[in-house]
């Protein structure tokens, strides 16, 4: 028969330690693994929704191009600048967004600087779910710029974790 007694006392600080390490490495990828199906299908709803934001500027910034005589979707002329709170709203209102993380706040919101919004910096925190377009109007010129953003994972600085696009009248 083993003797445990003998076998236990020359367990020591660092038996423990390295048991403690296999025990806690396991549990997490049990965890990585049973939770990544809905992590995925939270990454491909937020996508899904900066899709369908970009898709519909391009859109009206297509069929602007062919009659700068029409109005967009929103209401507003496709000749002069687009209005950031306008858009905004018209996509709330017309645009069915999927909330993945049950945020109670607005899916797609203006900020001063998309980038920074979706991307964080180090240490900062941000929205992740949310949408940040340019809070500056959408200026009528040629080769205007209007930044559509957001963040699907932390950390959102890392490559991949974030979806930042820009659109050009």
């Amino acid at each position: 028969m083993i003797n445990l007694r003998k076998k236990f006392k020359s367990f020591g600080p660092l038996e423990i330690l390295v048991i403690a390490s296999v025990i806690y490495v396991l549990v997490m990828l049990i965890w990585t693994a049973t939770t990544r199906k809905g992590v995925l299908e939270k990454v491909n709803d937020i996508k899904s929704n900066h899709t369908n934001v970009v898709e519909l500027l391009n859109n009206e910034i297509n069929k602007c191009s062919q009659n700068s005589q029409k109005q967009t979707s929103w209401g507003e002329d496709c000749d002069s600048k687009w209005t950031s709170s306008i858009i905004i709203d018209h996509i709330l209102k017309n645009i069915k967004l999927k909330d993945p993380y049950s945020l109670n706040k607005q899916l797609i919101q203006s900020s001063s600087d998309p980038r920074i919004d979706a991307e964080g910096k180090a240490g900062q925190s941000t929205n992740k779910g949310v949408i940040f377009v340019s809070l500056n109007d959408f200026s009528a010129e040629p080769g205007s710029e209007w930044i559509v953003g957001t963040c699907v994972k932390s950390p959102c600085v890392a490559a991949g974790n974030n979806e930042l696009v820009s659109v050009y009248r």
